[in-house]
């Protein structure tokens, strides 16, 4: 028996099935794009660890801060005894904030932990409750980011009630037969029927939808929710957590919208790959929770903080976000050429910003139908191969690329002909 097997063994019986596991593989190591499990089989890495490793695995650079860090402690929490990076990273953050005016930073851990306190910190900035979210978005499995996410199946399913005070608008996808008009249509309902406009803490939302399926929202539909924003003193919660850190072309997924937000969620590639998440929002809000209404035992843990000072310069000083262009310009060119061949599945839909790429699977060419068994069986063919890949979408039928920012041209290369080889049909 290898030892992937042996592990999945001893999986099965130790840990909850509960906890999905999208592959059978047990990583060893890992460098830059590139993953070997424990029996020696090399993969190229166009997961990404779920968007974590925009600056690649062990990227030097964050590893030598991380051990620096180390050297001198690794936890003290905050509230007890504060330290230096927690305090240089919120500096960092403060000035890259995609909105204008003064702006505050908290760290916590995960990126559910940053959507829970991002929705505390609206619901005390404004007195008010509701929480108004959109179809096919995740913001988390907690209880309370479980209520926001757009999708039963698996996060709500059998959990009971959820937290009330959240409801959900359908998320514009034009070619699912969902417009902006759509959207706003029901916002219309929404408040005329359930909810008025003055009982409304904030509206959240994903500029890039992550397991949503890598929609992006029409500018039209952030600008037309900024201006209710501001005629009722609603507040906008921007979700970055898997758009943000350069993987669109943009520091914050939001930047390519010209709107601003008032809230930001941060988390994964934040620190690349070390446990950090975080809130960025407008002095003034953040102000409003009150001493010890903020933080964590781990929250802004020291050595995440220094990860993610480092990861902060790798992304200036690399040119990551005009990377992130070039990766996606590649993808799609390939994805646009091969999907015209008759040898290929029918697949469409090609879209996201930057190196946040995905794309669908359909029934038949030219057509919309969903086809998640033929996706699923893309995705083990291409780990077969040596490619790690993830799907995503309401629909189970959307393939989503997160191959580092740092990978090298090579390796993009031959990780894509390995998926034009997973799509290839076999007769």
């Amino acid at each position: 028996m290898s030892r992937n097997a042996d592990l999945l063994a001893r999986r099965t019986a130790a840990v909850p099935r509960g906890v999905a596991h999208a592959t059978a593989i047990y990583a060893e190591r890992a460098d830059n794009s590139l993953l070997w499990d424990v029996d020696g089989r090399r993969y190229i890495d166009f997961a990404g660890g779920i968007a974590v490793l925009n600056t690649g695995h062990r990227h030097p650079r964050v590893m030598a801060a991380a051990a620096a860090q180390m050297e001198r402690f690794t936890h003290s929490a905050f509230q007890v005894a504060a330290y230096e990076p927690y305090v240089a990273l919120a500096e960092r953050l403060n000035a890259l904030a995609p909105f204008s005016g003064a702006a505050k930073t908290v760290f916590f851990t995960t990126g559910a932990e940053a959507v829970e306190n991002a929705v505390k910190i609206a619901r005390v900035a404004t007195g008010r409750s509701g929480i108004i979210a959109f179809t096919g978005a995740f913001h988390g499995r907690t209880l309370m980011t479980s209520a926001l996410t757009g999708k039963v199946n698996p996060y709500k399913k059998d959990a009971g009630p959820m937290p009330p005070e959240v409801w959900h608008l359908p998320f514009p996808i034009p070619h699912h037969g969902t417009t902006v008009a759509d959207s706003l249509k029901a916002l219309d309902f929404l408040f005329r029927s359930d909810i008025e406009p003055e009982r409304v803490a904030a509206f959240i939302l994903e500029p890039v939808q992550g397991e949503g399926g890598f929609n992006p929202a029409p500018p039209e539909l952030l600008r037309e929710l900024r201006r209710l924003c501001d005629a009722h003193g609603i507040l906008l919660i921007a979700d970055e957590v898997q758009a943000g850190f350069g993987r669109t072309g943009r520091m914050f997924g939001i930047e390519h919208t010209g709107v601003e937000p008032d809230l930001v969620t941060i988390a994964k590639s934040l620190a690349g790959g070390f446990p950090l998440s975080g809130v960025i929002g407008r002095a003034a809000i953040m102000d409003k929770v009150g001493p010890g209404g903020l933080g964590g035992t781990y929250a802004g843990n020291p050595v995440a903080c220094a990860a993610a000072l480092a990861v902060l310069d790798v992304i200036e000083e690399e040119g990551l976000l005009a990377r992130a262009d070039a990766i996606g310009q590649r993808i799609k060119a390939t994805l646009e050429t091969v999907r015209e061949r008759n040898d290929i599945l029918p697949i469409g839909a090609i879209r996201g910003p930057g190196a946040m790429v995905a794309f669908e699977i359909f029934k038949e060419r030219g057509g919309v139908d969903p086809d998640p068994d033929a996706t699923r069986q893309v995705t083990a063919r291409a780990l077969e191969l040596g490619l790690i890949l993830l799907t995503c979408g309401v629909h189970g039928n959307v393939i989503r690329l997160l191959a580092p920012l740092t990978i090298p041209d090579a390796q993009l290369d031959a990780g894509l002909d390995i998926l034009v080889q997973a799509l290839t049909v076999t007769r």
